[in-house]
């Protein structure tokens, strides 16, 4: 965490208000950095003007390396390092290797994701969090703005807040 981040902070009930006013905010200008909400609200990513998550782009190449990896592990272990016939069956049958390798390419799927989330959202266990308002886990929804990343002044950035339809605009500052 930075040193001495300033940030603007909206507070608002209605998640309709929060929606219109994030159209509003973004028309004036004003780079949002976040928006905090108790519950999804439908549509808030295409506002705020995320682009569409890699994330299953980097679960389809897990999954294909745990497939790769079971079946390779399989052929390598029943067919070339110690080969057994079981029932008269093939050293390397692929039917009987169908449920071990959907098993790690979910298995890693799965793994992938959650590690390749937690990396990219920066999330670690010893990160303290920033608490914008303590009511957005409640009934609050919460616009922060970045006061360095925005070239309006702080009491422009606050007009723009409360012509929106902000209930509150306070001034939250980390260390």
């Amino acid at each position: 965490m930075e040193a001495g981040k300033n940030y603007i902070v909206g507070v608002f009930s209605d998640e309709d208000v929060l929606m219109k006013a994030i159209k509003h905010i973004r028309s004036n200008d004003v780079k949002i950095d976040e928006v905090y909400s108790p519950f999804p609200v439908h549509g808030i990513d295409e506002a705020l003007g995320y682009k569409r998550s890699r994330l299953s782009i980097v679960a389809f190449l897990f999954g294909l390396t745990g497939t790769t990896l079971a079946l390779t592990m399989q052929f390598w272990m029943m067919g070339v390092d110690w080969p057994m016939i079981i029932g008269g069956k093939n050293f390397a049958a692929l039917p009987t290797f169908i449920p071990i390798t959907f098993e790690l390419t979910v298995l890693l799927s799965a793994l992938g994701m959650v590690a390749t989330f937690f990396l990219v959202s920066n999330l670690k266990p010893y990160k303290k969090p920033r608490i914008f308002d303590v009511r957005i886990t409640n009934d609050k929804h919460v616009v922060a703005v970045d006061m360095a990343k925005n070239p309006l002044d702080k009491s422009a950035i606050e007009s723009v807040l409360k012509g929106s339809g902000a209930e509150e605009v306070n001034e939250k500052v980390f260390e």
